[in-house]
């Protein structure tokens, strides 16, 4: 039982390592956020959906009815996903990254809500506390005028959809695959973003399509369904906090690919963020 969590805290890891390059690609490739996410999403489309035929996997859906915590999800990861691109854009990768990642606040507030098994626990508060903490020390330049100010508030709004887009993920991941369940949500982002392509610049996919691959391969099809599988095994909230480590992946990645320099307040704030996960791997393996 040890050595299976052991795994799990390290899939999660893994996939948190994949989503991180979100944040350089996002910054990097030059189109619009909702054309970026539409290309991602039906990239990934295909990517799942040959995967799932591989495996075999079952992608019938129960009933009608079953469809709407599909769509809904898909629509709240749609608003994430294009919030969180528009927050790379308008500010840089660290405050983009470190704005979303409010998420574990807003996730351990509101799940107790959805799930009656789930009681709330003051210890998630303080553990998002100390996160938050940790992402105000990490950002180099936290200049709350013009861009930076959208930046941030696209950020936040980003991190409350994907809370509520995690949450309803949990609740699908307890009947279907969680291959599948992705899967349909970027399909149905593709489906639902398709009209931007009418009124929107689309050219820079000439130049731009292998970091749009990496971006729907690695990023979105690989991360993407290691997290929501991750759900399986952690509560939301626990796999929001232990995901916290992003930001620290994102800024380093961006240091690398993007030359964006980080300051002494990065490596004290990430030795924040960075405690917060080592608690809550601790804690959720004696649970």
């Amino acid at each position: 039982m040890s050595n299976q969590h052991s795994n799990h805290i390290l899939l999660l890891i893994l996939a948190t390592l994949f989503i991180s390059t979100s944040g350089a690609l996002g910054k990097f490739i030059a189109m619009p956020p909702p054309v970026i996410i539409w290309w991602r999403s039906f990239l990934a489309v295909f990517v799942l959906f040959g995967f799932c035929r591989y495996k075999k996997i079952n992608l019938s859906i129960k009933s009608k009815k079953a469809f709407i915590p599909f769509i809904v999800s898909a629509l709240f990861m749609s608003g994430h996903w294009i919030a969180y691109f528009y927050a790379l854009k308008l500010s840089n990768v660290a405050i983009g990254m470190l704005s979303v990642f409010t998420y574990p606040i807003i996730t351990a507030l509101i799940e107790p809500l959805f799930f009656a098994k789930v009681k709330f626990d003051p210890i998630y508060i303080v553990l998002s506390v100390m996160v938050l903490f940790g992402m105000y020390i990490l950002v180099p330049e936290f200049n709350m005028e013009n861009t930076h100010v959208k930046g941030i508030l696209f950020g936040l709004l980003s991190a409350l959809c994907y809370a509520l887009r995690n949450i309803i993920s949990k609740k699908l991941v307890t009947h279907y695959n969680a291959t599948s369940v992705m899967l349909y949500q970027v399909l149905i982002v593709s489906i639902v973003l398709s009209p931007v392509l009418f009124f929107m610049e689309t050219a820079g996919i000439q130049t731009q399509y292998p970091y749009v691959i990496l971006l729907a391969v690695l990023t979105t099809a690989i991360g993407h369904t290691m997290l929501v599988n991750s759900l399986k095994h952690f509560t939301v909230s626990t796999a929001s906090i232990i995901s916290s480590v992003q930001p620290i992946l994102g800024i380093i990645i961006a240091f690398i690919f993007l030359k964006e320099i980080p300051t002494w307040n990065t490596f004290w704030g990430g030795l924040i963020i960075l405690s917060t996960v080592v608690v809550e791997s601790i804690r959720s393996r004696k649970a």
